[in-house]
């Protein structure tokens, strides 16, 4: 109001007398006071302030409309946010909401630490033979209270598996939980696992991994989406079910002691405790330099090598050769060479 006040007035001379006319009457009529004012006016000077205060008003409207709604979509995205950080931060489904189904192969049912409910083994008396060896042993890597998990099992003679309903689209991950407790060394019971006619664990041998008694968790990774299943890089159609098979190989039998599959990424699986001799092949493997061999120019060039498998969990296989002592058997040849002949010299005299 001031400021319009002064604006009048010095716009020309003639109108100081007005502008306390105009800020009195401007409490009331801001608008009219101006029209009024610029028509008694119009012929002495040419005052287009008017329209612009009209056209100025119906600016603000449309600026005061603009911000309010900046301003909702700027509140609705910041709440977005925060709901996004929330549900990552635990304010959304819990890791029990995310499993879908779980089976204590072989055993009772079972709520884990993570509050994982492990149904009892549907197979029950119709494939295959529950065993509970493991009972007797204490499984390393494993809490106390889900050692259950890794002493019971089911195997088979021949190749057996679990059926999987799935009814949504997503990303999904199959964990299945292992113990040697039978076995003592490597290469005694091997086998494969198939999801869905779909390799993706290759010669499986649970001691080699880990040893003896020790918790081993195998995670495979897969994707449903327009029906169709994509594991590993391969795709099939899928028609609802996930068909976990254990294939039989060649040494011994395939089991499995608890298997579950849920929603997620790979960060949402809990993880077994340390394990020492896996702590210590890791560091090993990074220390290994590539192969090199001697070109034909007499330089050395590093040899191309396939990508490894690495194992995530299990100490290392012992060399073969390591405790090769075929150089110590030379001596000890020579010296009955030597010592036969002289006895036999000697008991002739």
């Amino acid at each position: 109001m001031l400021v319009h006040t002064l604006f009048l007035s010095k716009l020309q001379p003639a109108t100081a007398f007005i502008a306390p006319v105009c800020a009195s009457m401007e409490m009331n009529y801001p608008i009219d006071i101006y029209r009024k004012l610029f028509k008694l006016h119009q012929g002495s000077f040419n005052f287009p302030w008017a329209s612009w205060r009209v056209s100025g008003c119906k600016l603000c409207v449309a600026m005061r409309r603009v911000t309010v709604r900046l301003v909702i979509g700027l509140f609705v995205a910041v709440l977005s946010l925060l709901a996004e950080h929330c549900w990552a931060d635990g304010g959304g489904p819990s890791l029990a909401e995310r499993v879908i189904w779980a089976v204590n192969a072989g055993g009772e049912s079972h709520t884990d630490i993570h509050g994982i409910h492990f149904k009892k083994d549907p197979l029950e008396g119709k494939l295959g033979k529950a065993s509970d060896y493991g009972m007797r042993l204490p499984i390393l890597r494993s809490s106390p209270e889900d050692q259950i998990l890794y002493q019971t099992e089911r195997y088979n003679e021949d190749s057996f598996g679990y059926e999987v309903p799935i009814r949504e689209e997503g990303d999904y991950i199959l964990v299945m939980k292992y113990a040697e407790v039978y076995f003592a060394q490597s290469q005694q019971k091997v086998f494969d696992v198939r999801l869905n006619d779909h390799v993706v664990v290759k010669d499986l041998d649970i001691f080699d991994r880990v040893g003896h008694s020790t918790a081993h968790d195998e995670i495979v990774l897969f994707s449903i989406r327009r029906g169709k299943l994509s594991v590993q890089g391969e795709v099939s159609t899928f028609n609802g079910k996930l068909t976990v098979e254990f294939v039989k190989g060649y040494y011994d039998n395939p089991k499995v002691c608890a298997l579950y599959v849920m929603k997620g990424t790979l960060d949402d699986v809990p993880k077994l405790q340390p394990h020492p001799g896996l702590e210590k092949r890791e560091e090993l493997e990074e220390d290994e330099e590539e192969e090199t061999e001697v070109g034909e120019e007499g330089g050395k060039k590093s040899a191309s090598t396939a990508p490894k498998y690495r194992v995530q969990s299990g100490p290392r296989t012992p060399n073969p050769y390591a405790a090769d002592n075929s150089s110590l058997m030379f001596p000890i040849l020579v010296a009955f060479g030597v010592f036969i002949p002289t006895l036999f010299c000697l008991c002739r005299l």
